[in-house]
């Protein structure tokens, strides 16, 4: 019934896929961003954006993954590869030219049996016979309901789905680097502070053996003394561990050995921090991009809907061949050797078994599938933005106010240290100010990472760097 209406039925009406409408809702602005469009777009990301943490082992690193990194390498193969698909598909819609040459010789039996069994000899003698043939073979199949243009279409649309996965996998790789680069300067820091609290740790162990020696001080406070001691010694290798741990994980991103990949470090107080606000909202759909794929994957799809409703109607193929053929070879390129032949043929499917129409079925369930994949990613672009504006408020504030912490620690244990030199303070006091000290600058370094991380993070989520606009309109005013 369907193969019949579609027959009859105007070409619109059976062939256009129906294109469903994402349904977006699509907020004005985000929460806290800038009101004011030119201070918004002032800091907006930059192509080369992990420059602005103005680092140059971190840009380094990130321009050498860029460059060797293995999951960028096969991405970039997946494009081609996406291409070649869409030439062989593409090839449809031309005609499919050939080219056939041949030679023959062949020889008769001199002799061929007759009923009463006597031997029969003509008298040419042995018969040979010679064909020589050249010619060229043409078919075309007239794409009169588009199914060729639709599966070339959809092809395409995967071919730049590829691109976009492509640059996914880098910013990904990107964003990777950066905070593991940022992890390494953490944990050196974190060992930085580890080791001078264990100096600090001895030189109090030290005064208080000076107070047992003296007998101001017991066997028990020497004891837990070294039980501080013991415990900022221990705390050392999971930090040089960890060092290793990210060095590692850094040389893989740059497809190197961990052997030949040397990160200096430094310290995370040593980075900038950049400014960047995330613009609006729209703007989100045309840089981030997984959704730029999701969509591509979803126009992709749509095609392969037309593309199986086209299936259903008939097929026209025209052929045709011609040539030269002939026995001699001095006569075959005459104008009497010539050859040809022409046809045209018609298909229209009767009764494929439910294959065609469940191929349509199947194009459209995958249709929404992928639209509402791409809705996924448009919401949680929108999410991931507003997350990560969000981290980076209240980490900045948690470092500011952490700083605060490490000051004032710092202030109580240089006082109990004194108090102790002089004696008139006891050691579970000053205990409790190394405690509080060495937990505060641990703290510290791992605000001021989860704050850098917070702005990788809403850089990933911006899709990375943004283009320039064109100043078409200022432009305009000047002149």
């Amino acid at each position: 019934m369907l193969v019949g209406a579609c027959l009859v039925l105007p070409l619109g009406g059976c062939l256009l896929s129906d294109k469903p409408e994402p349904g977006l809702d699509i907020p004005a602005r985000y929460s806290g961003s800038s009101a004011n469009p030119k201070i918004a777009e002032a800091a907006l990301p930059k192509l080369d954006w992990w420059r602005g943490f103005r680092s140059s082992e971190l840009t380094n690193i990130v321009e050498q993954a860029r460059e060797a990194n293995l999951d960028i390498a096969a991405a970039i193969a997946r494009i081609v590869q996406a291409d070649a698909q869409s030439r062989i598909v593409g090839a449809a819609l031309l005609p499919a030219v050939d080219l056939n040459g041949g030679a023959s010789r062949s020889q008769a039996s001199k002799t061929t049996g007759l009923g009463n069994g006597q031997p029969f000899v003509d008298n040419s003698g042995f018969r040979v016979s010679n064909s020589l043939s050249a010619t060229l073979s043409a078919s075309y199949e007239i794409d009169f309901w588009g199914k060729n243009r639709a599966a070339l279409r959809a092809l395409e649309q995967s071919a730049v789905a590829s691109r976009f996965d492509s640059e996914v996998v880098t910013l990904s790789t990107i964003a990777t680097a950066a905070n593991s680069y940022f992890q390494i300067l953490a944990a050196q820091d974190r060992l930085r502070a580890a080791r001078n609290n264990l100096t600090a740790a001895d030189r109090v162990l030290g005064l208080i053996r000076q107070r047992l020696n003296a007998g101001t001080a017991s066997e028990l406070e020497v004891s837990q003394q070294e039980s501080l001691v013991a415990t900022q010694r221990a705390a050392i290798p999971p930090l040089e561990q960890t060092v290793a741990q990210f060095r590692n994980a850094l040389a893989v991103l740059m497809a190197r050995s961990p052997e030949s990949t040397g990160v200096r470090g430094g310290s995370l107080n040593a980075i900038a921090v950049p400014r960047v606000t995330p613009g609006l909202p729209s703007e989100l759909l045309a840089q981030r991009p997984d959704i730029r794929e999701a969509e591509a994957l979803l126009a992709a799809a749509n095609a392969n809907v037309e593309n199986a409703r086209a299936q259903l109607l008939p097929s026209i193929v025209l052929t045709g061949d011609g040539g030269y053929q002939s026995s001699v070879f001095k006569l075959l390129m005459r104008p009497e050797s010539v050859v040809f032949s022409a046809a045209a043929g018609l298909t229209q499917p009767i009764f494929e078994g439910g294959r065609l129409l469940g191929n349509v079925d199947l194009q459209k369930g995958r249709q929404d599938e992928l639209l509402q994949n791409y809705r996924k990613a448009v919401i949680s672009g929108f999410s991931d933005v507003e997350t990560a504006l969000s981290a980076i408020r209240t980490t900045t504030q948690r470092e500011q106010l952490q700083r605060a912490v490490v000051s004032a620690s710092q202030r109580a244990f240089d006082i109990s240290e004194q108090r102790l030199r002089e004696g008139t303070i006891d050691l579970i006091t000053v205990l409790q100010t190394q405690q509080s000290l060495f937990t505060a600058q641990d703290a510290l370094v791992q605000a001021r990472l989860a704050r850098l991380q917070a702005v990788v993070s809403l850089y990933q989520a911006l899709g990375g760097g943004w283009a320039p606009k064109p100043q078409i309109a200022e432009a305009s005013d000047a002149r």
